[in-house]
This record gives structure tokens, sequence and C-alpha cells, in this order.
């Protein structure tokens, strides 16, 4: 449905103590410097509960005062971004919006439309220049929730934003003593180098994206897994499917049914994984390591993609483990992958391969973001800038995942009508 919001009043937080002045130059690393200048957003959405002129009062106050505890710790969030080389810890703060939703919350949760979901976050997600964090609150009619946050992919991915939250949500219940502090030393691991010549802004795009979100029931997901495992007494010891490696599968299938264009065979397919490197490194690092730690793994299927290609799942996993230590020790280096990434960007953008690109939440903390009122009820993502994007996302329920698909307004007709699809998803509700 259609979304329409009023923002009432817009707050700068601050840290609530001023940041030391050995701290105050946040160096970024080598993976900061090559990510997208794009924001990863995040909604979680909370029912109504009790009288609601109280809790639009007291919820808001309550997150305020937690955040600017918070930003004690995660200081760079809290700086303005300089020239794709450092944060400047000025302690200037994040923005805080607080907006009023004129719906009510479970008329959204029911039927979202993740391009109207772009209204709860507080900034265009192309436009992510200094500000490395914003955060909106969202008040509904029935006094429900939903809190909008968005942070620079300058400064962290999406695991630095899911440790924030958890860091935030704990202050907000002063439990913060249990939950370990952030580390920064991704400059340290992944030295900052000369960039020139590479455009990290590459691929990000509005026009013409359509995003859809389509929802499969496990037990769709365990009959897709059956499908794409190998045949009954070959690889007798391959472990089975994931259940991301089974849906990637079958999304890359649906996809290349509904774009392949038999005039131009010469242009290749690829499936891209994106990848965590924390614990992946040697040593490991711990989940709370601040910063970009994520990499892509490249997959060129076979020309044969129809039903018959068992071989897809463990061609994804054999890409995704060759982001190993030794890989993790070339890329540590920086300059052999900055040629490899300008490479590949050179052949996006001559229209020589054609790129799916997959990312996973699932196993993400997303349902514990309890700031003393409630876990939320569902967890979703807007639209994203990026097109051939597939984002997977636990449902609230737990027992499926939802994809969210970027596509092409012409490809995305045809994807969104494949039988073969239908036959797996959720149907959407009226």
């Amino acid at each position: 449905m259609k979304i329409e919001t009023e923002v009432i009043s817009n707050e700068i937080i601050k840290p609530s103590s001023p940041t030391p002045d050995h701290l105050r130059h946040y160096q970024l690393s080598f993976l900061d410097q090559i990510s997208p200048p794009t924001y990863n957003p995040l909604l979680l959405f909370y029912p109504a509960d009790g009288d609601v002129k109280i809790n639009n009062i007291e919820k808001p106050n309550q997150l305020k005062q937690s955040l600017s505890e918070v930003l004690n710790l995660y200081y760079p969030l809290a700086g303005r971004i300089k020239d794709n080389l450092f944060v400047e810890c000025n302690d200037e703060g994040i923005p805080f919006f607080q907006a009023e939703v004129k719906c009510r919350l479970p008329q959204v949760v029911e039927n979202p439309e993740p391009c109207e979901l772009n209204k709860l976050i507080p900034f265009a997600l192309d436009d992510a220049e200094e500000l490395p964090l914003g955060i909106q609150y969202n008040i509904f009619e029935c006094g429900g929730i939903v809190i909008g946050l968005c942070i620079s992919h300058k400064v962290g991915d999406a695991s630095s934003l899911f440790t924030f939250i958890k860091y935030w949500a704990a202050t907000a219940r002063g439990e913060a003593d249990h939950i370990p502090r952030p580390e920064y030393i991704s400059a340290t691991l992944f030295p900052p180098i000369n960039i020139s010549g590479f455009k990290p802004a590459t691929g990000i795009t509005k026009e013409d994206v359509v995003t859809k979100r389509f929802v499969f029931r496990s037990s769709s997901i365990e009959l897709l897994k059956e499908k794409c495992s190998p045949a009954s007494g070959s690889l007798e010891n391959q472990r089975p499917p994931s259940r991301v490696e089974a849906l990637s599968v079958f999304i890359w299938q649906r996809f290349t049914a509904a774009t392949k264009v038999e005039s131009k065979p010469e242009r290749i397919y690829s499936m891209v994984h994106a990848v965590n490197l924390r614990s992946r490194m040697e040593p490991p690092l711990p989940e709370y390591s601040f910063g970009n730690y994520c990499r892509i793994a490249f997959t060129i299927p076979s020309i044969d993609t129809g039903e018959e290609n068992y071989n897809l799942a463990s061609e994804i996993r054999d890409s995704i483990g060759k982001l190993d230590k030794e890989y993790v020790k070339k890329l540590q280096k920086g300059g052999e992958h900055l040629g490899f990434i300008k490479e590949q960007a050179a052949r996006f953008l001559r229209g020589e391969v054609i790129h799916l690109n997959f990312t996973s939440l699932c196993r993400f903390p997303l349902y514990e973001a309890d700031f003393g009122w409630a876990k939320p009820i569902w967890v979703g993502s807007p639209s994203l800038t990026f097109k051939n994007l597939v984002v997977f996302m636990d449902t609230a329920s737990g027992d499926g995942i939802e994809a969210l698909v970027h596509l092409k307004d012409e490809d995305m007709a045809k994807f969104e009508e494949d039988e073969e699809l239908l036959q797996y998803i959720v149907p959407p509700k009226c």
C-alpha cells in the first residue's frame, strides 16, 4: 500500500562525552575505500502497546538518550567522512528524524511494498557523502513504531550495522555491560591505497529498477534443496545444499529464463555472492569488528542452466570457499585486487557480463533488537539502488526466507510471471 509520512522534528544527537583527541582521525581501510557510496538500510517494526500518547513521548526520548551514550563507543558514526580517506570524528552528531505515518502498522506489514518503505528511512540511499549514520523514528496512527536506520557503506557493512543495533538496544535496556565493544582495526588489516581509476559508484542506479518481495516457505525451500542436490549415488560425501544455495540456484534459473537474449550469446552470465570475511581470516575476527569485511565470490555457471544443472549449488560453494585465509592475505596487499575489480567494472560497463548479485542477511540477529519494550514483529528493507540484486532475509516466523529482488522493469515483468517461480512462493496478499 501507499505510505504517506510527515517529518515533525529533526534533531542532531551527539555523543554524551567528547571523543578523545587521539581518536579524532579514523582512517578508512582499503575495503572501505572501494565500497560503494551508498547507505545500508534496515527497518525495525514494533507493535503498538498501551497509551499511544505516552509512548510517543517516552520511547523517542529513551532512544535519543541511549543513542548519545552509544556514540561514545561508536564515535566514527558521529563524525563526517572526508575524501574517501578518513572520518573526522568531530562529534557533530547524527540526524534523528521523527515522522508521523498516516496509516496503521499492520497495513504495511501484511503486504509491504519495498519502494514505499523508502519513505521510512532518513536518507536517499545513493546520497552517502559525509554523514555516516541517520535514524528515522516513525509513529503510525495505531501507535506502532518503525525505526529506520541508514549506515554509510563507506564505514561499515551489514554486520557492522547489526552489531551497532545490538549494542544500542542493550544500552537502552541498561544491559550494555554484557555486550562486547566495537573493535576498530580494519585500516591496520587492510591499509588504504591510491584507488585512482576505480569508481566505487559503478553499478549504482535507480532508473527503471523495480523491487519485489518474494516469500518462500521452509517446505518450498526443502523441495528446491532436493532439486539441486547431486543425483543419488554421486558425490556421496558432499553435504546437501544450504537454503541460500538452493534459492540462489532457483532464482538464477528463473532470472536467466526471463532475461536471456538469443541474439547476444556472447554475453556472460555471472552469479555474485557477498561473503563475510571475518571468520575467514587468520586468526578469525570477532563479529564486533567494525568496518567493511566483505568481498564477493564470482560463479560463472556452465551453459546449461536448466533443471538438470545439479552441480550449480556446489559451484557456488566452491567459489565462496576460495575466499579463504590465503585469499585474504592477497587482499591485504590491495594492489592486485584493485586491478581485478577495475577489470570487472570495465566489463560490466561494456555490457559483456551480466551479474546477478546475492546478499544474505539470514542467520543475523535481526529479531533480537529489543530496546526495552519488545522485539520487532518484522524486520525489512526498502528498495536498494542496484539492479540485478537479490537480498535474502529470514521471515519473522523463522520458517522461511524473504527474497527482495531488484530487476529492470522489463525483466521483472517476465520474472514475476514465471510459472515455475509462482509454484514455490507464497501468494502475495491483495
